[in-house]
């Protein structure tokens, strides 16, 4: 599936990486929770509270990192966020104004499975 990784490239820096994660697999996860509502975070940057996979069910979005580079997410994009310190991203709805998602929370050394495109 494919699937986007916010990662902390320094101590304030944040990049991302675009691949995939397989399917039929297991996360080791401590939980896992279901959010709709659009909180203050959307458009100050912010890092991610805790490392976690999040997938949107319902709304676009378009994440931008600090040095202003952007990917967009959608419904069957999963992303791994792991840029837990530092400036972090933001992120906007681009189409609707709802965003469902799913966030799953893995254990803090479980492997993430993801496998980033080859260039």
């Amino acid at each position: 599936m494919k699937a986007f990784k916010l990662i902390n490239i320094n101590d304030v820096e944040c990049s991302f990486q675009q691949g995939s994660i397989p399917q039929n697999i297991n996360i080791d996860a401590t939980r896992f929770f279901v959010q709709t509502e659009i909180d203050a975070y959307q458009l100050s940057a912010h890092p991610a509270p805790r490392y976690q996979f999040v997938i949107t069910l319902k709304g676009k979005l378009k994440f931008t990192i600090s040095n202003g580079s952007s990917f967009i997410i959608e419904p069957g994009i999963i992303l791994v966020a792991k840029d837990i310190y530092g400036r972090g991203h933001t992120w906007q709805i681009i189409e609707g104004n709802e965003w469902h998602r799913i966030y799953i929370v893995p254990h803090a050394d479980a492997e993430d499975h993801f496998t980033p495109d080859s260039k």
